[in-house]
């Protein structure tokens, strides 16, 4: 029985499913996905539907889900001049943010569906994890998707929102956790200052970075073991 965690995949499904296959992800292994699955790669809907699928998979929220799920239960109706016009001024900026981010792909695959898999797409993000606490091996973890800036000044990590998870670039240079490894997404270690490894997996002051870049030139899909420590990597053009 293994623990596996991965981050920020963005539609990549080809090179998702190559990574469970060099895994060997098991039925009694578990699997966290630290968020940003959708948006940027060609096959977001897909990647989501797989992981529905995947009673091994826990999958906490990330901001590209976040801006998805404010904007999906609108794209879930038929789109009229009616409706069109019933959108609120919030809504619109927040459906261009959006789309100005990379959220193309993830509102073509979602129209295509139909009803009742867009209403299971949409209670599938609901139920998406904040963050996870876990002890492997007699080794601590947080797992979230961006920095818990809050816990710096003293703020409980249980009382931050969904917001104050999601958006925070980590500092790399200050530990979080004296006593946990936090292990996040977010910030491709492609563009971490002084990485001697651009695009893998970073380590520092308690802080493992996953995001390597997986929808970017140069980048490449992570995935860590929480037993073993070993890092897996899947190539863009492997």
């Amino acid at each position: 029985m293994a623990t596996y965690v991965i981050a920020d995949i963005h539609g990549e499904y080809e090179m998702f499913m190559k990574m469970l296959q060099k895994i060997g992800l098991g039925e009694e292994d578990t699997l966290y996905v630290l968020g940003d699955i959708v948006d940027r790669g060609p096959q977001p809907v897909e990647l989501l539907m797989e992981l529905m699928d995947m009673p091994n998979a826990e999958v906490i929220l990330g901001n590209h889900e976040l801006m998805a799920f404010d904007c999906l239960d609108f794209l879930s109706q038929e789109i009229t001049e009616e409706t069109v016009a019933k959108l609120s001024a919030e809504t619109i900026g927040k459906f261009r943010s959006w789309q100005e981010n990379g959220g193309g792909t993830t509102v073509a695959g979602f129209r295509r569906l139909g009803s009742e898999a867009r209403g299971d797409v949409i209670d599938f993000l609901k139920d998406f994890l904040l963050y996870e606490e876990l002890e492997v091996e007699g080794k601590r973890f947080v797992l979230v998707h961006a920095a818990p800036t809050g816990v710096l000044s003293g703020k409980p990590l249980e009382e931050h929102g969904p917001s104050e998870l999601v958006w925070e670039r980590p500092d790399y240079s200050r530990c979080y956790f004296p006593d946990k490894y936090l292990v996040t997404g977010h910030m491709p270690t492609l563009g971490i200052e002084d990485n001697p490894r651009p695009g893998y997996i970073y380590r520092a002051n308690n802080h493992i970075a996953i995001d390597c870049g997986a929808c970017f030139e140069g980048g490449r899909l992570a995935c860590l073991c929480l037993e073993t420590d070993e890092e897996f990597y899947v190539e863009r053009d492997e």
